[in-house]
């Protein structure tokens, strides 16, 4: 298959998927671009601050995409390019796209308030606690996930203690990237300096950095950067949006954008060949990985994520200008990290030699995969420098969704502990800790550092099938609502019940694998008898709150 022809199709099908599908959920819905969002009515200068759609769709996008389109379709292509395409595809459309949309818009009629919130006013309190502590573990996987990704591009020596070269010039401009980013966020909010000129300074700003970086790379251990990476997100996460938050998750996108249009570049001009069979077989090229329901949790954020429904409706929801930005951002931005998730298939499908798979990590992997096509157009001499500046746009993303969940993280263990309708300030006692916003991030960052360091390849399986259990239930809430309200919410159904039998089997089967571990006495405590702990929490959770949610939804009970 000609990996340009399969890039053609998949954008033109995803293009078609927005202006069509997602012009009618808008419809449907009831989307009001006269209406006022909470950015406006609730502004407080910290948490609801009104954005414009390009920065708000830089934030937007950068926090969602982090490496799971990149690492998710990779390593699910064991079963084959097509599956894995239509997967994202369809997946993208149908499933991911309606719950990003979904949840921003249930979020701004609900004065921006999170997933959460929604479920207590229309499924009810129990329902609310239930959510709270599903989507908290899964922001606490996330974290440890994401973690171990930066970190091991951060990581300056290989266990045999040589250098990485990539990996210092990766820390060092991300490092310097971070001050170009707080900067900019100074003069774009607080000196009102015009955003064109501002950003055309941010970018050659971001230039400099990789020029620096190149030159001057830092070394330190994966223990070193795991220490500084934890602090860094305990900063980042309880700091007002427009300090950090807003203005590099902005110029991050510019990252992604210059790397989607590289690749993009690189399949037009080489486009070579994608080596990786059509299909592989339902057990996967390894024979021991069933297609249902490993396919459709390990794609994760190239199809639908549940995480990005945290995203839409706690940073999200609380920046958007206007209701008409809801679809660009939600369902726009949903599509186009789809895109990327085709692009990382065919890096992984043209790199595929004499019937096995490319070796290194995912993120290793694209970035080989796209240098190689652009050196195949006649930039052979650029391609460390190619290689090196993928790598570092991968880190980048990861540490947006690090902080982003992070503070995503803070908000639900503070709302945990907070009534609904309840001043913080008159809380006492152990609630009144656990309300405290630096309590609340100490608490995430220390347990997702502990859990970060058994590495992301055991905790990528759980992370999965715990964020498309999420999407689930996002989709279920905003079924509820809509329902509650009178509007259609006939597209949720399916694909929140096939969401809901895919991760928890997914869930079942890594529960099993865990338990033979210890069995067997090739597993740890630390990792694998946390990831048991987690799973069977997240089962509970999981069917008891389906269950409260299709009361609702069917109609066995109405929502006070």
């Amino acid at each position: 298959m000609n990996s340009l022809v399969l890039l053609i199709i998949a954008a033109a099908i995803l293009f078609i998927g927005y202006v069509t599908y997602g012009s009618w959920l808008a419809k449907q819905w009831g989307v009001d671009p006269k209406r006022e969002t909470p950015a406006h009515t609730e502004m407080d200068g910290k948490d609801y601050v009104p954005a414009k759609a390009p920065v708000l769709m830089g934030h937007h996008f950068a926090s969602i995409a982090g490496a799971g389109p990149i690492n998710g379709p990779i390593q699910a292509a064991i079963f084959g390019w097509v599956p894995v395409l239509l997967w994202i595809l369809i997946g993208g459309i149908f499933f991911g796209a309606v719950q990003d949309f979904s949840s921003i818009f249930a979020s701004i009629r609900h004065k921006g308030k999170s997933i959460g919130h929604v479920i207590e006013q229309n499924v009810g309190p129990k329902a609310k606690k239930l959510f709270l502590l599903f989507a908290y573990l899964t922001l606490l996987l996330v974290v440890a996930a994401f973690a171990s990704i930066v970190v091991g591009t951060f990581n300056g020596f290989t266990p045999d203690g040589e250098i990485i070269p990539a990996n210092g010039s990766t820390a060092t401009i991300s490092v310097l990237f971070i001050f170009v980013a707080i900067v900019f966020g100074a003069l774009v909010y607080r000196k009102n300096a015009p955003l064109s000129i501002a950003t055309v300074v941010g970018v050659l700003a971001i230039v400099a950095c990789i020029v620096i970086g190149l030159k001057f790379p830092v070394y330190l251990s994966g223990t070193t950067w795991l220490l500084i990476v934890l602090a860094y997100i305990f900063i980042a996460s309880v700091t007002p949006v427009w300090i950090l938050l807003q203005p590099r998750d902005y110029l991050n996108s510019f990252l992604l954008y210059g790397m989607m249009i590289a690749a993009i570049i690189g399949v037009a001009g080489s486009h070579p060949t994608i080596n990786l069979p059509a299909f592989t077989g339902f057990q996967g090229i390894n024979g021991n990985s069933p297609m249902f329901p490993m396919l459709f949790i390990t794609v994760a954020c190239g199809a639908i994520s549940g995480f990005h429904s945290l995203v839409g409706s706690g940073t999200t929801s609380k920046q958007l200008n206007t209701e008409k930005d809801a679809k660009l951002i939600g369902y726009g931005g949903m599509l186009i990290e789809c895109g990327l998730a085709v692009l990382a298939l065919i890096t992984v499908g043209i790199l595929f030699s004499e019937g096995a798979m490319p070796s290194g990590t995912p993120t290793q992997i694209f970035a080989t995969g796209i240098a190689t096509m652009i050196a195949g157009i006649g930039f052979e001499s650029s391609y460390d420098t190619a290689y090196a500046i993928i790598i570092l746009a991968v880190s980048a993303f990861c540490l947006t969704s690090l902080d982003t969940s992070t503070r995503l993280a803070r908000y639900m263990f503070q709302e945990f502990f907070i009534p609904e309708g309840t001043d913080p300030s008159t809380l006492t006692g152990f609630k009144k800790v656990c309300a405290n916003p630096y309590f609340a991030t100490l608490v995430t960052v220390v347990i997702g550092g502990i859990m970060a360091v058994g590495g992301y390849a055991k905790i990528w399986p759980l992370f999965g099938a715990a964020n498309q259990l999420l999407a689930a239930l996002a989709l279920l809430a905003v079924a509820a609502w809509l329902g509650n309200i009178g509007k259609n919410n006939k597209m949720f159904l399916f694909p929140m019940i096939f969401m809901l039998v895919a991760t928890l089997s997914a869930l079942v089967i890594t529960l099993i694998k865990n338990v033979k571990g210890f069995m067997a006495g090739s597993a740890t405590l630390s990792t694998e008898g946390l990831q048991i702990v987690f799973i069977v929490l997240l089962i509970a959770l999981a069917i008891d709150l389906a269950v409260e949610g299709c009361r609702v939804i069917f109609g066995k009970r109405k929502a006070a």
